[in-house]
């Protein structure tokens, strides 16, 4: 359990950096390109990856599209998830994002062969009924204000689905993880370098430097939860349930606390209704 603890911080951890960007004057993007650099080269140290067979991956019918998928996702995301806790909070981001869940959940019984039981499919419905809950404002806001934790929901949940597709393919998730790191790192490059090029945003020391520990932040959260995963291999939906559902919880905590978020009753009951959903979904 020590590693789930530490994957829930990093990964809340994560989301108030990202809300701390626009504070510091960090340019986002620079930051994004950074920490794919951080990533990569801590899955190549710490998983054992390695470029030839990150190689291999991307050659493979069966794993190259959904890895250049997550090419374009991963960042895609993190670009996403900036605007959602600047314009939504940390913690309807943070419940949008744990509630991704249903669509790869929604994916396994549509397209894997998995069979929908009773339980799972209340779980479903409760997730739908939770994500409602969270996006309501009770006062008028930008667009932006619901639209981007949608958008955060729909991001991991393809980001899921991607993996489910590379796992089923049977490559190693370490060396998956390594390539869309890769392809995640020349794309986010070539925006700074041409926006850079062309006087949009020149290099900024600060930007770089904030990318290099949202990359350690970043890469923690999945580091600690692949151990978690390992250290209770018979579990699974133990590791499921108390990563999501603790991050639901931290994520409320700190963005109600720490960042003053104020939540209506009705989305205080999303989030009571997205830990229900999330224990129901991760039953076995």
């Amino acid at each position: 359990m020590p590693y789930i603890l530490l994957a829930v911080a990093f990964s809340v951890a994560v989301s108030v950096l990202l809300k701390l960007a626009r504070r510091t004057n960090v340019d986002i993007v620079q930051a994004v390109a950074t920490n794919y650099v951080v990533a990569a080269a801590l899955a190549w140290w710490l998983l054992n990856a390695t470029p030839q067979a990150a190689e291999a991956a991307l050659q493979s019918d069966a794993t190259r599209g959904p890895l250049l998928l997550l090419g374009v996702f991963l960042p895609a995301i993190f670009l996403v998830l900036a605007s959602s806790v600047r314009s939504a909070g940390i913690v309807r981001t943070d419940v949008a994002q744990r509630l991704s869940l249903f669509l790869s959940l929604a994916a396994a019984f549509l397209f894997f062969g998995d069979t929908l039981v009773p339980w799972k499919a209340a779980g479903i419905a409760l997730a739908v009924v939770a994500l409602l809950c969270m996006l309501w404002r009770s006062e008028r806001v930008e667009r932006a204000g619901w639209l981007a934790p949608l958008a955060v929901f729909t991001g991991f949940g393809a980001i899921d689905i991607c993996f489910k597709l590379i796992a089923k393919a049977g490559a190693s998730f370490g060396n998956a993880l390594f390539a869309s790191f890769l392809i995640a790192m020349v794309l986010c490059w070539i925006a700074v370098l041409v926006r850079a090029a062309t006087r949009q945003a020149p290099l900024a020391l600060r930007s770089l430097g904030f990318g290099v520990v949202l990359g350690a932040a970043n890469f923690a959260n999945i580091l600690f939860y692949v151990r978690g995963h390992q250290a209770l291999p018979n579990n699974p939906s133990l590791v499921f349930a108390s990563m999501n559902v603790g991050v639901v919880v931290l994520g409320a905590l700190v963005g109600a606390i720490g960042f003053k978020e104020r939540l209506a009753p009705v989305n205080w009951l999303g989030v009571a209704l997205a830990i229900a959903a999330i224990m129901i979904m991760t039953n076995p």
